[in-house]
């Protein structure tokens, strides 16, 4: 098994700090079952590359069980997976734990990273490794390899060659390997009792409980024992602010279907996902409400300035009671159709469920105060997406989702309005749909991107 770790954040050796290797020395590290090795096949100012290869021993694969022939003959010392995520935590035990004694200030630096597993084991294949991996910030190319190339009729296998791109923080690309590669297998090969559930919890702590898919990636790490799941997705709900029924009811369709979480949860993790691939730091929340979005942007380490605004002194009120006590996020009262200065220089600026609040005779004004005067480098606007209105079985013809919703576009309205203003305000859009698409009626919910020009070009 190989993982290669690659950055190109000067000096790139830097990188040796934060995995406590040294890159001019080759260290190894016993596992039960053989050794894992880390090497740095290449260390320079603009590039360094950090190679963790695993060697399993196949009679210290099978000592202590049976003798069943499965035990012998599987993928475990070739594709990576639970042995790897072991192997992963034994070699970079302080890193997974984000402390660096020598370099501190490193520690909550995001590098630009690229990380390869050229043998990897997905069960769903190449769409599951996107579901886990894009949400979290991650470009990834995943290639289905062939079971074998010389009989292409025999279809692909269940693995893939990945390479993962993006900026980070090395501790959390560490942490979501260490979760992400055994829920993708799917498999262990030890027992699975609560201890385990604690050792998701920590791995996955500030990032797995706003997930998407948690519910599916919670099933898999734990091998659908349902009392340890139980327990584990209890304790995100209480972390998320999820209600625990909910959430219960969300696991007993899971065991069976693996069917992604609520619609709201997953436009957390797509807003989450833009904000981290467009590199944001400093981040608006317009029209924040009660503050749900809030508590999933507190949790990400790489934004280090989070400011809540809305025109409602109440839904703040409860905010503020939600939000942790010494939280880095700032409540602020103010109407978005009106011009505030004091929201300008933000990299980046969300308003989810927004747009459709307000009069459209009044969204000039929006558009004035938010791309004109607060003018962030980055702005996302999600919107429900009408069209997808007619699945909704409780949903009556012609009715909107909620009652003080103003409108909601089609697909094509919100792009003209999208498109318009990126041109008025020298903005560059591109669309993402949330939720689960369908074949006529597209998304539930519609993603806007708007990045400014300068930043397109740069």
């Amino acid at each position: 098994m190989l993982l290669t770790i690659t950055t190109t954040r000067n000096p790139a050796t830097d990188l040796g700090f934060l995995l406590h290797k040294h890159p001019e020395k080759a260290q190894s590290v016993a596992l039960s079952a053989g050794t894992a090795h880390v090497f740095y096949p290449e260390a320079a100012p603009d590039r360094c590359t950090a190679a963790l290869f695993v060697e399993i021993d196949p009679v210290g694969l099978v000592r202590g069980g049976g003798t069943s022939l499965t035990q012998y003959v599987n993928d475990r010392p070739y594709a990576g997976g639970s042995y790897l995520a072991v192997a992963l935590r034994a070699a970079f035990t302080t890193a997974l734990a984000g402390r660096c004694t020598a370099r501190p200030e490193l520690v909550d630096e995001p590098f630009d990273l690229e990380l390869r597993l050229p043998s990897l084991s997905a069960r769903g294949g190449a769409e599951v490794v996107h579901k886990l991996f894009e949400p979290l910030g991650w470009r990834v190319s995943a290639t289905p390899i062939p079971l074998d190339p010389q009989f292409p009729q025999w279809g692909e296998s269940r693995y893939v060659d990945l390479t993962l791109t993006g900026t980070q923080r090395v501790a959390d690309a560490l942490r979501h390997l260490y979760v992400l590669l055994p829920a993708l297998d799917g498999d262990k090969h030890y027992w699975v009792g609560q201890d385990e559930a604690d050792k998701l919890l920590r791995a996955g702590d500030g990032w797995l409980a706003g997930h998407p898919e948690r519910t599916l990636i919670t099933n898999r790490y734990l091998e659908r024992r349902r009392p340890v799941v139980a327990y584990a997705l209890s304790r995100l709900a209480e972390a998320d602010d999820v209600p625990a029924e909910a959430e219960a009811l969300v696991t007993e369709v899971a065991e069976v279907t693996d069917k992604p979480q609520s619609l709201a949860s997953q436009r957390h993790g797509s807003v989450l996902a833009a904000l981290r691939a467009a590199g944001a730091r400093r981040v608006l929340d317009l029209g924040c409400g009660s503050g749900a979005l809030l508590r999933v942007l507190a949790k990400e380490r790489s934004f280090t300035e989070i400011v809540g605004v809305d025109v409602s002194s109440s839904a703040l009120s409860i905010a503020e009671k939600r939000l942790k006590e010494g939280s880095r996020v700032t409540l602020r009262q103010s109407a978005l159709t009106y011009a505030d200065p004091a929201l300008a220089g933000y990299d980046a600026a969300v308003l989810m469920e927004v747009v459709e609040h307000v009069d459209e005779e009044r969204l000039p004004a929006l558009e004035h105060a938010v791309f004109g005067v607060a003018a962030p480098r980055t702005v996302l606007v999600t919107t429900p997406n009408a069209e997808y209105n007619r699945l909704f079985e409780f949903l009556p013809t012609g009715h909107f989702r909620h009652a003080d919703h103003r409108f909601e576009w089609t697909r094509a309205e919100f792009r003209a309005w999208a498109d318009g203003v990126a041109t008025r305000r020298g903005y560059d859009v591109r669309y993402l749909p949330i939720g689960p698409e369908d074949q006529e009626s597209g998304p539930p919910t519609q993603l806007a991107v708007f990045t400014t020009q300068k930043e397109v070009a740069a």
